[in-house]
């Protein structure tokens, strides 16, 4: 049992799921295929991750080019996130604007982000951890990403402090800078 709530950007889906609690805890399906299939998700989810970061970690932006592309399934399940989809589809109307939701263990919430988007998110509580599925394997050479504060995509990361990045995600490129055929 899901809500499936259209964002702003085409093919963008929040996805409240039916939480069922009493004073032993809670039960919460995450994944049905043929309620995400009902509702326009029919990716094939091939793998499954899991990541875990510190306060004030910014992780992103990160896509994978062509063919390797992935659209992801997004979770927090432990602390608090706001999580970044940056539309890359050269085509369309709302190329690099992006979608920005809070994602946490009690609203216990996901984001769908298509294939042809930049995924980012910032860390708003002590940790956080994250799974998400992907539709793609991950491809080492076809890894790309996006510099988080490219001032063309201009998010606003609702943080006033400065994150805490990898060596990766200091140096990414502007989407200026991305040539044509690393795009969607």
């Amino acid at each position: 049992m899901f809500d499936f709530i259209k964002q702003d950007i085409e093919d963008v889906i929040l996805i409240k799921p039916k939480i069922y609690g009493d004073n032993r805890g809670f039960f919460v399906e995450t994944y049905k295929k043929s309620d995400f299939a009902a509702n326009g998700i029919k990716d094939d989810f091939v793998q499954d991750n899991h990541s875990k970061s510190t306060a004030c970690v910014l992780r992103g932006l990160h896509y994978q080019k062509k063919p390797y592309g992935q659209s992801k399934l997004v979770k927090c399940v432990k602390g608090r996130v706001f999580d970044v989809a940056v539309d890359l589809r050269v085509n369309s109307k709302s190329f690099a604007k992006y979608v920005k939701l809070e994602l946490s263990e009690d609203n216990k919430q996901m984001l769908y982000i298509p294939n042809g988007f930049a995924h980012g998110f910032v860390v708003l509580s002590d940790v956080a951890e994250l799974i998400y599925k992907t539709s793609s394997e991950y491809a080492p050479d076809y890894d790309r990403g996006i510099l988080w504060n490219d001032e063309t995509v201009n998010i606003d990361w609702g943080i006033d402090f400065e994150p805490v990045l990898s060596e990766k995600d200091k140096f990414q490129p502007r989407l200026g800078e991305i040539k044509k055929e690393d795009l969607f």
